[in-house]
């Protein structure tokens, strides 16, 4: 290992996915008129373009919907690993929910990694599916050590493929590790591409930039609208494949989950890497995995998660994960970067299945805790089968009526107690930047004509000026430098500069201000 890295190579200045700018993906028109299908997908991600495919495959008229462009929410800022390991979760899901419930989680992650292997032959993909072995390790020799041997003993007890294991084929020196054998990475988008191409084929319909809104008209025949020209779609089964469902039908979402925000910076290596997706289960995480580009090596360095809205400088983990990645392996240049964030649940079991216990005719499926290639694929499956009445075997584990106890309910009053607090504390913020002061390419909360506000300078000094409360439920954005995006802490709502909804649960954009007032 590299006992010092300068950090010369720098960061890219603006954040872009590997994925998204290796993947030229068609686009798609808005809504524009009243339609009706069998099924409406809303959210164009790995969950609701597998399941739109799946559901065309069976025959049905299935409508996809997407606010923005398909493939640019989490799905396209992933690492992509498709494994069933997924941090330490075993031995925490066996003690909560039993040995068979954390048996079925294993199981069901397997499924869905043998799914994604088999439509990557039948529908030939090439995106670059290759097996690989998967490692949770750490370097911390007492508590973390410990924990990770109470997973082991976890896979032991509910028959889960695993090693022990005291050294990586990393350079780097750790306290204990498990590898889990044959597990996969791939290119999402390139997968995901091939499966509209084959959605389309069998007459499924796609529309972009439709952002859907309010409540969904339940009695009869399900209708949902959209929130720009109140255009409705009319269908049997709607699906809630985005972050934050679309119709909450009472059952508080948005104080069932919460979100954090993790990065990820693309390195060229000055040393070969062996192989092998590698996570640390010690803070902060740091997340290794391989991939090609141009005939090249990049290896992608990930980690550094925390609550969305609550880092005062963003742009500092990208230059972490950079010192991680330069440190081991040399860097000899840093292509991209990029973030995302991720919902996740009470229990960390996502939620799947009927919104609510009374409404089984809209599905949802969310809270995917970053692990969102089999989960999400899991998720289609599920919800598919469902929908056509067929017997799953894992529709119990995540149904989102759920509420077990422990951790549930201490989960759900610290959560929103937190929630609380940021709503009272960005109300009452007295720390605020000066405009003047601002220079091109900055943002930050200031004062306009006595209240709080956000400000942003361009690159030629255009200034924009936004209300910083959240169209969602009223807590207050903070600034995000690393993305230049207003985030909330409260619930996850990102904005752009000039306020525009990047990611719900808001719909709604940011009020804009008149800089010229005041």
């Amino acid at each position: 290992m590299k006992e010092q890295y300068t950090g010369q190579q720098g960061l890219p200045r603006f954040p872009e996915s590997f994925w998204r700018a290796t993947t030229e993906l068609p686009a798609f028109p808005r809504l524009a008129e009243d339609i009706e299908a069998d099924v409406a997908v809303v959210g164009a991600g790995i969950t609701g373009i597998t399941a739109a495919y799946l559901l065309a495959k069976a025959g049905k008229d299935v409508v996809l919907l997407e606010a923005g462009r398909i493939l640019n929410g989490t799905t396209g800022f992933t690492t992509a690993k498709v494994t069933a390991q997924h941090g330490m979760i075993y031995h925490e899901f066996m003690n909560h929910f039993g040995e068979e419930q954390a048996r079925l989680y294993y199981d069901a992650c397997s499924e869905a990694m043998d799914f994604i292997r088999r439509r990557t032959e039948d529908m030939g993909a090439e995106c670059d599916l290759e097996q690989e072995d998967a490692y949770i390790y750490t370097q911390d020799d007492e508590n973390m050590r410990s924990k990770l041997e109470d997973e082991f003993r976890a896979y032991k007890k509910l028959g889960i493929p695993g090693e022990w294991l005291e050294s990586l084929p990393l350079p780097m020196p750790i306290k204990g590790a498990i590898k889990m054998p044959n597990q996969y990475r791939f290119h999402p988008l390139a997968y995901l591409k091939r499966m509209v191409e084959e959605f389309l084929k069998m007459g499924g319909r796609i529309y972009e930039n439709t952002t859907i809104g309010g409540e969904a008209k339940t009695e009869g025949p399900i209708t949902i609208k959209t929130r720009r020209g109140n255009h409705s779609i009319t269908c049997q089964f709607a699906v809630s494949a985005s972050h934050f469902p679309f119709h909450d039908g009472r059952a508080m979402y948005f104080a069932r989950l919460h979100v954090e925000r993790s990065y990820a910076v693309a390195i060229k290596p000055e040393t070969d890497y062996p192989g092998g997706m590698y996570l640390s289960v010690d803070q902060p995480t740091r997340s290794l995995r391989s991939v090609s580009y141009n005939g090249e090596q990049l290896v992608l360095v990930g980690g550094e998660n925390h609550p969305t809205g609550k880092s005062e400088c963003t742009h500092q983990h990208y230059e972490n994960l950079e010192k991680f990645g330069g440190e081991l392996l040399g860097a000899r240049a840093i292509p991209f970067r990029w973030s995302t964030q991720d919902l996740i649940t009470l229990d960390k079991l996502p939620y799947i299945g009927p919104i609510t216990s009374k409404q089984d005719r809209i599905l949802v499926a969310t809270g995917y805790r970053k692990w969102g290639m089999t989960n999400g694929t899991a998720a289609a499956i599920i919800l598919t089968d469902q929908i056509l009445e067929k017997e799953n075997r894992y529709s119990g584990l995540y149904t989102p009526s759920r509420f077990n106890a422990d951790p549930a309910l201490k989960t759900f009053i610290v959560q929103n107690a937190g929630v609380a607090k940021d709503f009272i504390a960005g109300k009452f913020e007295m720390s605020h930047a000066n405009i003047e002061d601002l220079k091109a390419g900055e943002g930050a909360v200031v004062r306009h004509n006595g209240q709080r506000a956000g400000a942003y300078k361009n690159e030629k000094g255009k200034l924009f000026l936004v209300d910083t409360t959240c169209s969602h439920m009223g807590c207050e954005v903070e600034w995000n430098e690393g993305e230049r995006s207003w985030d909330c802490p409260c619930h996850g709502s990102r904005y752009a500069y000039d306020g525009k909804v990047l990611e719900g649960p808001a719909i709604e954009p940011l009020k804009k201000l008149d800089p010229d007032e005041g």
